[in-house]
């Protein structure tokens, strides 16, 4: 039985994409590939880079990790000094290679390629409108909505058309381009998810997370504004806001799952902030027990903090494999919670015996985290004291995060002790609303918690769902 990589996290949030640009750098494919490497934790379906020599576009994309996708032979053959990678996790479209990003497309304003991290609200109401208007899609992805507005625009300069194209878009969208002489990146005006620029022997980088400077060689600058679109060429780079301002809306997800520890968005330490994550929870709900274990690997420092907070030791007591495929086979003669067992390990002599405080960093369908307290108390732990860093997730994420429908979270219809009692736990507690706003800080009122409130910021459109978005496609005349 062929199990594919979804199945494994089936209880918890999935990661949406990582982009990276870099411009006039004698090995921006090689710079890419590492970039693209230090985000592979925003998405592990499919990777892609195109290149320009200021000629043409060299596009080279596939299924699966950066590692398996751009081995030496093919990262040689991308030539030029501007690139722009991706690497993705569907929220939107199937999981397929047409979906593969980088998207590319010649037009008559010459040829330009994308990569793109969010979702478009409007996706299916632009798409038939573009059918209409005699476009052919190629792929299941909202992302290629983009390159036929710009195609279809009637402005003659790329930038103007880009822009154009943009201005119809509703939507969380952080994005690069690039054409055979110029890379583009931009923000929407909420500036739903992160991004930033930064310095490498002299040339920009731009990428979804600042850790990935830190891996190439480089330097942090700053943010990328919300409603910011910056364009670098010949002439330098240019920074232009056409967009009526918004308020800034980004994802607080980010700090407590998404981006990496190493890294800073919106000038916040997502280290320090789990941290305080962490410390906060066990203020306000203690526990008494023996040791405080994390859910690897999201949740290490929300536990750490926990734990120095509590003043209980900190253990690894379930370790985390770093070696599952995309794809893996299940013996015939079915193991329980065979997925769980592949990705996590119980310590049994540090468990036996103990009371356990587990931290983890949300409850999605609660599936994940009742495999999880299952495999402790086989461990030999005698309680089991759920921690929660995030607040009750009661609303879907319609920004670009991949999450259920709201009749598929449990919050959204379970008490606490429900969940306790359906996840196996002998307490169970979650960060509280003013905690996590404690924990981010100054600018705290400055980010998205609708999945928490159903707060949000951009109004949903009556049609837009998750059987509506993948409706797109499955109604286009591909698929």
């Amino acid at each position: 039985m062929i199990i594919e990589p979804n199945r494994l996290t089936a209880g918890s949030l999935r990661e949406e994409c990582g982009i990276f640009g870099i411009y006039n750098h004698p090995e921006a494919a090689v710079i890419t590939y590492l970039g693209l490497y230090s985000i592979q934790h925003r998405g592990q379906e499919s990777a892609g880079i195109v290149t320009s020599d200021g000629e043409r576009l060299h596009q080279h994309r596939a299924m699966g990790e950066v590692r398996e996708v751009f081995p030496e032979e093919i990262i040689a053959e991308l030539k030029g000094n501007i690139a722009i990678g991706h690497v993705r996790y569907s929220t939107t479209g199937t999981s397929i290679l047409a979906n593969a990003q980088p998207i590319k497309a010649d037009s008559l304003h010459g040829s330009m390629a994308v990569a793109h991290n969010g979702n478009l609200l409007n996706a299916l109401y632009l798409r038939e409108e573009l059918e209409q208007a005699g476009a052919i899609f190629h792929s299941t992805s909202d992302s290629e909505v983009i390159l036929h507005l710009i195609s279809h625009s009637r402005k003659e300069d790329t930038l103007e058309a880009f822009i154009d194209a943009l201005s119809r878009l509703k939507g969380a969208f952080s994005l690069v381009a690039c054409t055979e002489d110029t890379l583009i990146a931009a923000r929407d005006p909420y500036g739903f998810r992160p991004l930033c620029i930064g310095r490498l022997d002299g040339t920009v980088v731009v990428a979804s997370e600042s850790c990935v400077f830190d891996i190439v060689g480089g330097s942090f600058e700053r943010d990328v504004e919300p409603g910011e679109v910056l364009v670098m060429n010949r002439r330098g780079m240019e920074s232009v806001k056409p967009f009526p301002e918004k308020p800034h809306s980004l994802c607080v997800f980010e700090y407590i799952y998404f981006s990496s520890p190493a890294s800073v968005v919106d000038g916040k330490s997502v280290y320090e902030v789990r941290k305080r994550l962490g410390s906060i929870l066990a203020k306000d709900f203690p526990a008494d027990a023996d040791m405080v274990v994390p859910v690897p690997d999201s949740s290490n420092v929300a536990a750490l903090g926990y734990a120095q907070g509590s003043g209980i030791p900190f253990e690894f007591g379930l370790i985390r494999s770093h070696y599952i495929g995309r794809t893996f086979i299940e013996p015939v003669q079915r193991i329980r919670d065979f997925g769980s067992k592949l990705k996590y390990n119980a310590v049994p002599r540090i468990l036996s015996g103990k009371r356990v405080v587990v931290v983890d960093d949300s409850i999605v369908r609660g599936t994940t985290s009742g495999k999880i307290i299952n495999m402790l108390r086989r461990a030999g732990a005698e309680e089991v004291h759920l921690r929660i860093s995030s607040p009750i997730i009661t609303h879907p994420c319609f920004y670009g995060i991949d999450t259920p429908t709201r009749e598929e979270l449990i919050g959204s219809s379970s008490s606490v002790e429900e969940i306790a009692r359906y996840t196996g736990a002998d307490s169970l507690a979650y960060q509280s609303m003013s905690g996590l706003r404690e924990a981010v800080g100054e600018g705290a009122e400055a980010h998205c918690y609708a999945c928490f409130c159903g707060e949000y910021p951009l109004e949903i459109p009556p049609d837009v769902g998750k059987e509506a978005l993948e409706g797109i496609f499955r109604r286009s005349k591909m698929f």
